[in-house]
């Protein structure tokens, strides 16, 4: 077993500890509110629990791969990047007698938001939703780290219904928890306990490997029993083609199971309005969804070049270069770098740059010529001191090209991330967006839940500090 192994089945070990917690916690819990966060803790430990055992049988084949000598492919790979998720909306529908009239008894809901990029799964604070909102609105600002281009953000939504008379006892039987003391044992009993931990989730282990359209059933009984039980009403994938600097719009496919059958069409619904968790989603979200590639953010490589700025061969200049960003910046020293001067020349460089080497110059020393596509081609020449430099520069030069190329957009214009807020304590109601913008002088009223009781709030700010 090697270091990457032991380092996931700590992870594992972590989250099925997690994962008592939030067990033992859900069946002691006396207050709803404590109960509907205690069972999302729990949904969210199984979700990385399974993603992370995924990872671990990635590994595994990996590893026996070239034991019998296959070699993995040995193509470029591009660089990482950040990206971000925030400003969450996701519009509601209700009948004009619902909203408008106010008839009917008060349908409300306690929702949340699972993101998951591979092993790395964020959840949203949770919202209550009733008849007088519009959309819902999740205040959260996600952000993934070291993730490719290649990057799917999978989203879920997901309810449940609140309970105003809440009594645990009335939810059903407080039950064993199935995971035993052998997580101090071999890493074949810490899998097989995580295993057991997160097979009671099937609708997170067919979430994590399916695509859009699939079926996922709701939690099973061993978990609905003990506590509010959430189910899957939608969910989306975005990927690098869905990244935009600004607001916009994506497609939601909608969930149906065996308890919640919805046909939707952009003009109606037909639905089965007694199911318990049920909202009216339009069939759509509206998030900003921005990305970050490091070789924009971060220096790809700097050092001494010598460049040709006048059209006589002999005329050569030192320069201290640094490729950063769409740019070969070129200063007269590292000291006009430091004291942030205004380079010497600044060399554009773009995916559609082309960048080749000459084979050998009269001294021996190799050629490096850029040729960028402006309004008419231009041509840099510049070497290097040493044939090693030549290779550095060379090789750094047409992996930031393809680097480029493989986030496309994403490297065209700089998107800013906003850092998120730290964790806070869960708003049961928010106002809507429909009355911001009708009645933005109107005070937002809102029910903020008590603070939880010192015992959860103990054991699940450790959750919830290393998971953000």
């Amino acid at each position: 077993m090697n270091n990457q192994d032991e380092e996931v089945l700590k992870q594992i070990e972590r989250e099925v500890r997690m994962r008592e917690g939030a067990s033992k916690l859900l069946a002691a819990c006396s207050q709803r509110d404590q109960a509907l966060e205690a069972s999302k803790s729990l949904l969210t430990c199984n979700t990385r629990i399974l993603a992370l055992l995924s990872q671990l049988q990635r590994m595994r084949k990996a590893q026996i791969l070239q034991r019998v000598g296959r070699r993995l492919s040995d193509d470029i790979v591009p660089c990482k990047g950040k990206v971000a998720l925030s400003d969450l909306r996701i519009p509601l529908m209700w009948k004009d007698s619902e909203y408008f009239k106010n008839k009917g008894e008060l349908h409300r809901c306690a929702v949340f938001c699972l993101l998951q990029c591979g092993t790395e799964i964020h959840d949203t604070d949770l919202v209550m939703v009733d008849r007088t909102l519009t959309d819902i609105c999740f205040e959260n600002a996600i952000i993934l780290n070291d993730v490719g281009p290649e990057f799917q953000l999978r989203v879920e939504l997901y309810s449940t219904c609140v309970v105003e008379d809440f009594s645990l006892g009335a939810l059903g039987p407080r039950r064993v928890s199935i995971l035993g003391g052998s997580l101090g044992c071999s890493s074949g009993k810490k899998i097989r306990a995580a295993f057991e931990s997160s097979a009671v989730c099937g609708s997170i282990c067919n979430g994590a490997v399916s695509g859009p359209g699939s079926v996922f059933p709701p939690l099973s009984p061993d978990l609905s029993a003990r506590g509010p039980k959430y189910n899957l009403l939608a969910h989306t994938i975005l990927k690098l083609e869905n990244v935009q600097d600004g607001f916009k719009t994506h497609d939601l496919s909608l969930a149906a199971t065996g308890e919640f059958l919805l046909f939707f069409s952009p003009l109606f619904f037909c639905f089965l309005e007694d199911s318990p968790f049920w909202l009216p989603l339009y069939g759509s979200m509206c998030c900003r969804l921005v990305a970050q590639p490091l070789c924009m953010i971060q220096p790809v490589t700097s050092g001494q070049l010598k460049m040709k700025l006048e059209e006589d061969l002999n005329c050569w200049e030192n320069v201290y270069a640094v490729l950063r960003g769409q740019s070969l910046l070129c200063y007269q020293s590292q000291e006009d770098l430091e004291s942030e001067d205004k380079p010497l020349l600044l060399i554009p460089i773009k995916k559609d740059s082309i960048v080749c080497v000459s084979e050998r110059d009269p001294v021996g020393c190799q050629t490096i010529y850029i040729t960028t596509q402006q309004e008419e081609d231009v041509t840099y020449t510049l070497t290097t001191h040493t044939p090693e430099d030549t290779q550095r520069w060379t090789e750094a030069l047409w992996q930031h090209k393809y680097n480029m190329s493989q986030w496309k957009q994403c490297c065209e214009d700089f998107m800013k991330i906003e850092m998120p807020s730290s964790r806070k304590s869960i708003t049961l109601k928010q106002g809507s967006l429909y009355h911001e913008i009708v009645t933005p002088n109107s005070p937002r009223v809102g029910v903020v839940a008590p603070d939880l009781s010192a015992e959860i709030r103990t054991l699940l700010s450790s959750y919830y500090k290393e998971s953000y």
